[in-house]
């Protein structure tokens, strides 16, 4: 059995709706004998006569009548889905919306962000999940809509991405720290007992690649797997956590901050999603709203 011409759909909707071949015609912008012909691929389809002779007009058949609504509906249905998604109203969208990112994006800028989506979509929920690897998987499998971090080799290449800001290291000690006075030099921001984060739980990291040509090494007095965690410690004891300048900016808050006195390089700070989404105006829109919480000085 060969499949049905589904154009004959938009055509049926119209003649239903007019209950006249020469109305149809014109509506559809096709001629009366052109429209006969559609009318009789439609009865031969449906194996009804859909509209009948009644005095000098038709009227449709019981099959009609009941055809006519749900033919209207799928009609507009299809003109729905093929028609470009570029309308959104914010204030009834209702979704979640799962955003991958290291340890104190949501801390430093989950606030904002979540102030900037209550105000404009409320029926918008992030879920915040960390991130503990830089494999694509998540954005492929959807598990994740967006997620933050620097765009390595291991990345998927189909994966969109747009920076957000640049960032760099800086080195954080308690108020009254000996560190927080003083010239800092590299001899002694190495003498201190530092905080080294690694999420792999490596025990060592850039900062001790760039103190090796000086002929210094540090003393890594504890190893942890995130920011935060090493900015809590520095605020309470008398060791150096050396973690990103955005990314624990509000974290930082009452603490010595200063710029390291060695050569370690910038890194950028990028939004990544899967090309699926690209156009989905909702996760557009959320991608707007990250861009501009993130590039506010």
């Amino acid at each position: 059995m060969s499949a049905p011409d589904l154009n004959l759909l938009a055509t049926l909707d119209v003649l239903l709706a007019e209950g006249s071949v020469a109305r149809a015609a014109r509506r559809l912008r096709l001629s009366p004998s052109a429209m006969s012909r559609a009318l009789a691929r439609l009865r031969e389809t449906t194996g009804d006569p859909l509209l009948v002779r009644a005095g000098r007009g038709l009227v449709p058949t019981t099959r009609a009548i009941e055809l006519r609504g749900r033919v209207s509906q799928l009609v507009q249905e299809a003109e729905a889905v093929l028609r470009p998604a570029d309308t959104l109203d914010l204030s009834r969208l209702v979704r979640t919306f799962t955003l991958r990112t290291s340890e104190g994006f949501a801390e430093n800028f989950g606030p904002d962000l979540i102030a900037r989506l209550a105000g404009e979509a409320p029926g918008v929920r992030l879920r915040f999940v960390t991130k503990s690897d830089r494999e694509s998987t998540p954005l492929r499998d959807g598990s994740a809509d967006l997620e933050t971090g620097v765009v390595g080799q291991v990345m998927g290449p189909e994966v969109r991405t747009q920076a957000l800001f640049e960032d760099r290291v800086v080195g954080v000690v308690r108020a009254g720290h000996p560190l927080s006075q003083g010239e800092m030099t590299p001899a002694r921001y190495a003498a201190g007992r530092h905080i080294l984060v690694s999420r792999q739980g490596l025990d060592r990291g850039p900062i001790d690649e760039a103190l090796e040509p000086l002929g210094l090494t540090r003393e890594i007095a504890t190893i942890v797997s995130g920011f935060s965690t090493a900015v809590v410690l520095a605020r309470r004891s008398d060791l150096i956590a050396t973690v990103p300048e955005r990314h624990t900016e509000s974290l930082r808050a009452g603490l010595c901050s200063f710029s390291l006195p060695i050569p370690v390089a910038a890194f950028t700070v990028s939004l990544l999603w899967h090309p699926r989404l690209d156009a989905d105006p909702a996760h557009r829109w959320l991608r707007g709203c990250v861009r501009e919480i993130c590039r506010r000085p």
